[in-house]
């Protein structure tokens, strides 16, 4: 009886614990960054054959549908693999408060983040611009082949009803993931812009980035000339349909896809013009130095050496050495200059090792490279066709008078006769009419984008391809 009694007790014992380390089910967790904001982060997490399978969304910055690489859930320590995304999670239960303590990791930061079973609770915010279905024109789910990366892009096409073949824009996302509706925190700007856009009689193609939402791919590992293949096998694509004039196909980019824009017009005769919005006209490694002085969350005794070893960094990043070479100079240069910064505001030794660490595995990728030896104004001063080039005069990640000069002496000096550059007041980088008009503030404006933009981009577009 007593060996019984203990065998059942045993058995009860294994089902309560199986049972206290099922992680299905969604769980949230708000990480508090440097400068103290927070960051909402949701897993959805589903158990398979090989165990566990998540996926992620970051509502603050209104991204979903992120799945990380692999997902282990095992004596009670959690392990989410996000290579694939450039980010991890590490955690532990905690038995008695039944909640996941753990720390999550993307490019040089590192979050505290414990995650609590449950959906959170979500901030309504009012979004008069987003349009509402039925839409009042046609919509087709539709992918984009791009054979040369064995990859398929994910898209939604729309036009206006009827039987003609209309003008049409492809829209090209800034760095980073972004899904088809350009999603930044709590707004959809591309799928406002793709609505006017189609209702003002233009035909529209927007689509998820590699690896994100519905598309195939490893954004991770890509780079801007990668992304300008993408554009132009959407390109290919359009150029199949029957309701589209070919002749009037035109790109609009936003941010880093203000200069894809131009790099991938410059490798086909199909492109009839396009249109820069918030785009640079300045080597990458001049935007990365000035990013990292105006955009930085602590402070810097000495300017001038922060910009200086700034400078060294990106030599030995741009550089023609081998990576390995690389990484050991970087290690030696970041280890003298960056530690006592990151002394200096409290950070550890273990915390300092971990962000240098992912710092030069940041700087070390492809796509950084790239983009650090990369010179748009090269491409604009190539272009025969019409450009339109748009920045918002409050912008602080890209500097509207001296990337909107460097575009201007490009188009002239490629003797360019049909193009337009115009400052627009008051308006941020997403150009949303704005107060503080930084990152932070953008989820906290009930604008998407400004009516004043949207004109000036359809009046131009609808102005030029009369003209053609």
């Amino acid at each position: 009886m007593k060996t019984i009694t203990i065998t059942i007790l045993l058995i009860i014992l294994a089902i309560t614990s199986a049972l206290s380390q099922d992680l299905s089910g969604v769980w949230h967790g708000n990480a508090k960054t440097p400068d103290d904001k927070d960051i909402l982060f949701v897993f959805l997490f589903e158990s398979n054959q090989d165990g566990y399978r998540s996926t992620m969304a970051i509502p603050t910055f209104d991204v979903s549908e992120i799945k990380p690489k692999s997902t282990s859930f095992e004596n009670g320590k959690l392990n989410i693999d996000g290579s694939n995304l450039g980010m991890k999670y590490e955690g532990i239960l905690n038995e008695t408060t039944k909640e996941i303590e753990g720390s999550y990791y993307e490019g040089g930061a590192v979050l505290s983040l414990v995650l609590k079973k449950g959906n959170p609770k979500m901030k309504v915010h009012k979004r008069p611009q987003l349009p509402i279905k039925p839409y009042p024109y046609y919509e087709e789910e539709v992918v984009v082949e791009n054979t040369t990366a064995n990859i398929v892009l994910a898209g939604t096409f729309t036009r206006p009803e009827g039987n003609e073949k209309y003008p049409v824009v492809i829209l090209i996302s800034g760095s980073g993931r972004h899904d088809r509706d350009g999603s930044i925190p709590t707004h959809k700007p591309f799928l406002v812009l793709s609505d006017y856009l189609t209702r003002k009689g233009i035909a529209v193609l927007r689509f998820d980035d590699r690896g994100v939402g519905e598309s195939t791919g490893n954004l991770s590992n890509s780079t801007t000339a990668d992304l300008a293949q993408d554009v132009l096998s959407a390109v290919v694509y359009l150029k199949s349909r029957k309701d589209i004039d070919s002749k009037k196909i035109g790109l609009i980019g936003h941010s880093e896809g203000g200069i894809i824009a131009p790099l991938a017009a410059n490798q086909t005769s199909d492109i009839s013009f396009i249109v820069s919005l918030a785009g640079t006209g300045i080597p990458g490694s001049e935007i990365s130095i000035m990013q990292s002085k105006n955009l930085r969350t602590f402070p810097v005794q000495d300017e001038i050496a922060f910009e200086q070893n700034l400078r060294k960094s990106i030599k030995i990043v741009s550089s023609n050495k081998e990576i390995s070479q690389k990484r050991e100079e970087l290690l030696a240069h970041t280890n003298i200059y960056l530690t006592p910064i990151l002394k200096s505001i409290g950070a550890t030794d273990e915390n300092i090792s971990r962000f240098i660490k992912n710092e030069i595995d940041r700087l070390l990728t492809p796509w950084n490279i790239y983009f650090l030896n990369y010179n748009p104004a090269d491409e604009f001063e190539k272009l025969s066709i019409p450009v339109l080039s748009l920045n918002g005069s409050k912008d602080i990640q890209v500097d509207p008078t001296i990337n909107q000069n460097a575009i201007r002496n490009a188009l002239i000096k490629g003797n360019n006769k049909n193009y337009k550059i115009v400052e627009l007041e008051n308006l941020s980088h997403s150009f949303q009419e704005c107060v503080a008009c930084d990152i932070n503030e953008y989820k906290d404006i009930e604008q998407t984008i400004s009516p004043i933009a949207l004109k000036e981009i359809s009046n131009w577009i609808l102005e030029t391809v009369q003209m053609n």
